[in-house]
């Protein structure tokens, strides 16, 4: 085999023969057919990604491919392993991968990117991919489902992760095909890879996942998956601790609009794991002779995981629904407490005010003795402020009195 274009690392303690693409993928048998038409626009109404979908236009074939027009290119890298060895390299086409793997060993094909549609094409070839199968890979986002072919399973499943400005959650499409030895997986982001642990796992020998077979290896990927949830959850929980001081000490309107996103960020959250509960049920209940009955086993521990995620997420839920009657109730406990100082200074001007305008009529005295006598007094001004004066003293010791005071200073001015 050339070794141009490829990088080949060789962990094997013995030589040994390899098969052909046909013993380890099955012959070709499905061609996807009909014209791959230009993608159709992304819908996206609240502009987070809440509600995105894309849609083939009306009358486009079955098996269509609708290639993103922002996917990366894509990069093929092959894992091949048994109890004594471990082969890995980077191909240019699927075909090559029939010089890899020993006969009895596990073969991972990771395809990363989903912008080269004649690469795309080839593996449906090589592999005997329904086009059905491969356009469900291809046109992302896809809610996570799974599907059984005569030799084959698809799984599709969303990671997501934390948006690197610490706000929102991102998400990624990743998809598998299962057969029997050999298992393909699709990522659509492969920057934000979170397989590496498994890799090492495979290189190193820890664990026994290189004396397990292709469904375990399935079963580890997806359980770190699920488990890339849990960051999440944790950056959300805490961001949540500090929304409710912020309620309960400072509410601002811009604290309604972290809220808001917080509510947006859990449903789009729950979208994602919800339907990957039912994928994996249907593994374990459902599925044929590909997933052994001890796979099936670690399968249950990853719906286990799905459950607690869940459950974590309604009741975040439930708290950013609290955290909003909470911001309500210190909106309206601060207008009450604005309006009640209002009104205490009102009732002190209004009488205040009274008087005022009273002496302020300028009643000529000389035409009567009855038009404001007052004005022709020596103390009459002094008398007046005292008086007004002595009205605010009184009003302000009755305001007290009734306890009119007491959370003024809580309130911010």
């Amino acid at each position: 085999m050339s070794q141009q274009g490829h990088n080949l690392d060789s962990e094997a303690t013995s030589p040994s023969s390899l098969p052909s693409a046909a013993d380890s993928f099955g012959a070709a048998t499905v061609k996807p057919s009909g014209p791959h038409c230009d993608l159709a626009p992304v819908v996206d109404r609240d502009g987070d990604g809440l509600f995105e979908y894309r849609y083939s236009p009306p009358g486009a074939l079955p098996g269509t491919l609708r290639i993103p027009p922002d996917a990366l290119p894509t990069e093929l890298f092959l894992i091949d392993y048994g109890p004594d060895a471990v082969r890995t390299a980077t191909i240019d086409h699927p075909e090559e991968c029939s010089a890899l793997g020993v006969s009895d060993s596990v073969t991972w094909l990771d395809a990363r990117g989903l912008g080269t549609e004649k690469t795309l094409i080839d593996m449906g070839q090589t592999f005997g991919l329904h086009p059905l199968l491969l356009e469900d890979i291809v046109n992302v986002p896809h809610r996570p489902k799974i599907d059984f072919y005569d030799d084959k399973i698809l799984i599709i499943m969303q990671m997501v992760r934390p948006k690197p400005s610490g706000t929102g959650v991102g998400s990624e499409q990743v998809s598998f095909v299962l057969g029997q030895g050999f298992l393909i997986t699709f990522q659509e982001e492969p920057e934000w890879d979170s397989f590496g642990p498994v890799r090492d796992r495979i290189r190193r020998g820890t664990g026994t996942i290189r004396r397990q077979n292709a469904a375990y290896l399935a079963y580890a990927l997806l359980d770190t998956i699920v488990d890339s949830f849990f960051p999440v959850l944790e950056v959300i929980g805490e961001t949540l601790e500090e929304l409710e001081e912020e309620v309960v000490a400072n509410p601002t309107s811009a604290t309604i609009k972290k809220i808001h996103r917080m509510r947006r960020g859990l449903m789009k959250l729950r979208r994602y794991i919800w339907p990957q509960r039912s994928v994996i049920n249907s593994l374990i209940r459902d599925s044929d002779e590909l997933i052994s009955q001890e796979v099936r086993v670690y399968l249950q521990d990853v719906y286990d995981h799905i459950v607690q995620v869940v459950d974590i997420i309604e009741n975040y839920r439930e708290i950013a629904s609290s955290l909003m009657d909470v911001y309500l109730s210190s909106i309206n406990n601060r207008m009450n407490e604005v309006m009640k100082l209002l009104t205490v200074i009102s009732s002190i001007f209004i009488p205040l005010t009274f008087i005022a305008g009273v002496y302020g009529m300028n009643f000529n005295t000389e035409a009567s003795p009855f038009n404001m006598p007052e004005l022709g007094w020596y103390w009459g001004y002094v008398i007046c402020l005292g008086v007004m004066g002595a009205i605010a003293v009184l009003q302000v010791y009755f305001f007290w009195k009734r306890g009119w005071f007491d959370n003024f200073s809580a309130t911010k001015r």
